[in-house]
């Protein structure tokens, strides 16, 4: 499956600069890690990325799912946000909830439409859950209902693919 996942140092962690502070936020910080990330794990436009299921993946899928919605796509920085949420809340239930070493995380996009899918060894299903005020946790499958304009769970023979899908404005 996954080895180890050297080169990562830089991508995990806030660059240091001279003294004890951290970079300050930039988008070409981001782009620099997010093309960093599709180097290392691939392109899950190509085929089905595998990713360790460690919290950590949580940033790689979010890098990946930038570089490609908003460089390789081209679309709008507010599709591209809301479709990085939503994939780090796909990535966190498979971490979470279903025992798995590995996921896979894959992207398409077709006319009018783009699809993000998170393949995972379990085939219990995740429950959108009715969400209060004052919960701490629990809101992954509510943003995905809310955000997305479609959503779903495909059982395969071993395991489950979660998915949402977003409308795409077509030039």
């Amino acid at each position: 499956m996954m080895g180890s996942m050297a080169g990562l140092e830089d991508i995990e962690q806030p660059r240091r600069h001279g003294s004890a502070t951290a970079a300050r936020w930039s988008p070409a910080v981001e782009d620099e890690h997010a093309l960093k990330a599709l180097e290392l794990f691939g392109n899950p436009t190509d085929a089905e990325v595998p990713l360790p299921s460690r919290p950590e993946s949580a940033a790689i899928a979010r890098r990946l799912a930038q570089v490609v919605v908003l460089r390789h796509w081209g679309l709008s920085p507010k599709l591209t946000e809301d479709a990085v949420l939503l994939t780090s809340e796909l990535v966190g239930n498979a971490v979470r909830h279903t025992g798995a070493r590995v996921f896979g995380l894959r992207m398409m996009r077709r006319r009018g439409w783009i699809r993000i899918e998170v393949r995972d060894p379990s085939r219990g299903l995740p429950c959108l859950m009715p969400v209060h005020e004052l919960d701490v946790s629990g809101r992954g499958l509510f943003l995905v209902d809310k955000l997305s304009d479609r959503w779903g769970v495909d059982l395969l023979p071993r395991g489950k693919t979660t998915w949402f899908e977003m409308r795409v404005a077509d030039r």
